[in-house]
């Protein structure tokens, strides 16, 4: 065993206070990685809050995790000391599962087990459940670690490796494209990265916002048209437009308003987590033989792809770096939405 520093909360309305935890012994197969920055993600928060339930404490958040290999076991090969690497959602799965043979983890049948929050083998991972990323070094087998390319800044790149996997997915998995019409509900943590990346992708990007204050900000990420969903006359006016819409809104919406958006065949994927089931009509979607779906982040090699992408194409996401002793304050800013658009620890100040 090893030990880190980290940033822990030991009860649903307790603070953050600095820790130090135990890391596994590094295994054959295991990297050893200096965390340099980890996001805040809005499922840190409900979980650290234990508004989804189950939480463990103490609870050590995190699983957007950009760093530098420190050290590996003697039978890694895909990294090296001195690497830029990433570890998002995920740090192992059954591997033998046929969603887990395809390269879509995420989905593994057994339950993949998650950056934090997770029950382990004792003997994996001290205390029984995993520890995230609010930490100095942390532990991971290597087919669940990634390489971050040259020209995305550590800082900047740990935000994708949730929100920007869980966009791209859908985005790649339904066909976003020259000749598509993307919609993107929210411009929020989310939704910011996604209107990068299906411009990226060369598709006809719209942003439908509660209101039209982030508008500026959503032109200059690419987006090529920008309604406010609080002026009735949107819906109106857009029905039956686009071919995809992507929800990353976690709020309860009238989802059946934007399912009357889509075009024949189109389909609306909800990506945000709403509290309340949804409520949609038979004939909403019968009439355009349209699809409502959903996605979670993505496998281990679409994370990488997603990655090479945004290298390629410039594609970070926009930050406020903070120290570790303001991720209470973040928390509150993150649930005000007074925050544009991810909050990122420098684990320095650890």
């Amino acid at each position: 065993m090893s030990t880190a520093a980290a940033y822990a909360v030991s009860a649903p309305d307790g603070r953050f206070e600095k820790l130090a935890i135990e890391r596994r012994e590094l295994g054959p197969r295991d990297v050893l990685i200096d965390v340099k920055f980890a996001g805040i993600c809005h499922s840190d928060i409900h979980t650290a809050r234990d508004e989804w339930g189950g939480t463990r404490y103490p609870c050590v958040p995190g699983h957007e995790i950009a760093g530098l290999v420190a050290a590996v076991g003697s039978e890694v090969t895909r990294h090296k000391v001195g690497d830029r690497v990433g570890v998002g959602c995920m740090v192992n799965s059954c591997g033998v599962c046929d969603p887990c043979v395809a390269g879509e983890e995420q989905y593994c049948q057994p339950g993949a087990t998650m950056t934090y929050n997770t029950p382990v083998p004792a003997q994996d991972q001290a205390g029984g459940y995993t520890m995230g990323g609010y930490s100095t070094q942390i532990v991971v087998t290597e087919g669940f670690v990634v390489g971050i390319p040259e020209g995305i800044g550590l800082d900047e790149a740990a935000p994708l490796l949730c929100a920007g996997v869980t966009l791209f997915s859908p985005l790649r998995h339904w066909n976003a494209g020259p000749g598509k019409r993307v919609a993107i509900i929210g411009m929020g943590g989310l939704g910011h990265v996604g209107v990068k990346i299906a411009a990226a992708m060369g598709a006809e990007v719209t942003v439908l916002s509660h209101s039209l204050s982030k508008q500026a900000d959503g032109e200059r990420f690419g987006a090529h048209h920008y309604y406010a969903t609080s002026d009735r006359q949107t819906f109106r006016g857009l029905r039956g437009r686009f071919d995809l819409i992507l929800n990353t809104v976690s709020a309860d919406l009238p989802i059946d308003d934007y399912m009357k958006l889509l075009a024949l065949d189109g389909t609306l994927v909800i990506l945000g987590l709403p509290e309340n089931p949804l409520s949609v009509k038979p004939f909403t979607i019968a009439g355009y033989r349209r699809s409502l779906a959903g996605s979670m982040i993505g496998g281990i090699a679409q994370t990488q792809e997603m990655l090479n992408f945004c290298a390629e194409h410039g594609i970070g996401a926009e930050i406020e770096v903070i120290s570790a002793d303001r991720i209470d304050e973040a928390y509150d800013r993150v649930v005000a939405s007074d925050v544009r658009y991810r909050f990122v620890i420098d684990a320095a100040t650890m």
